[in-house]
């Protein structure tokens, strides 16, 4: 659902008459609201990339600290957003205002774009999951561009992650996935 000519105030007073809770999800851009539950699916599939990009970092030695839909937001550029899952790397998490990836997915058109709400709200890093990949976003100046791989996580290897997604459960898809890095 998208409604138009929402002010700044009526954005931050639905934020807060909606509270802590995750949903429904709110993205603002320049007087646009758009208002969103998400599906069974959608919330499978976020947090099965989740639980996968932790079961990455503690094989790997990785710190991480995860802040799901954290919701970021600036005044001046009128835009506001909430990552389906966001991640902060590194031993300090809490010196950074922002996070360093935003995980969004994609499992209907017509919805608002996150990298033009993203891009404004300085996140790095945007991975986009949509029809069966994940498509990494990296802020080049005023812009994202499509890239290969992960600047925030050199050298996990999204392909395969994604290959993991399709089993029964997620303590499962962490475990095979843990035994494929270790190369079992």
């Amino acid at each position: 659902m998208h409604l138009y000519g929402v002010t700044w105030a009526d954005y931050l007073r639905l934020l807060e008459i909606r509270g802590e809770h995750s949903a429904p999800r709110l993205t603002y851009i320049e007087g646009t609201l758009e208002i969103m539950s998400p599906s069974r699916t959608h919330d499978e599939i976020k947090s099965y990339i989740g639980c996968l990009v932790e079961a990455w970092c503690l094989e790997r030695d990785v710190e991480f600290t995860p802040y799901g839909s954290w919701t970021l937001k600036n005044k001046q550029e009128k835009r506001g957003a909430e990552a389906d899952e966001c991640y902060i790397f590194g031993p300090n998490p809490k010196r950074k205002v922002r996070p360093d990836v935003a995980i969004e997915v994609v499992c209907t058109s017509g919805g608002i774009d996150k990298l033009k709400v993203y891009r404004k709200l300085r996140v790095r890093e945007v991975w986009i999951w949509q029809d069966g990949r994940i498509q990494v976003y990296l802020l080049h100046g005023a812009h994202y561009r499509p890239v290969p791989a992960s600047e925030a996580l050199p050298g996990i290897d999204l392909t395969e992650l994604v290959g993991f997604l399709d089993r029964p459960t997620a303590s499962q898809a962490i475990r095979d996935y843990r035994a494929a890095l270790r190369g079992e």
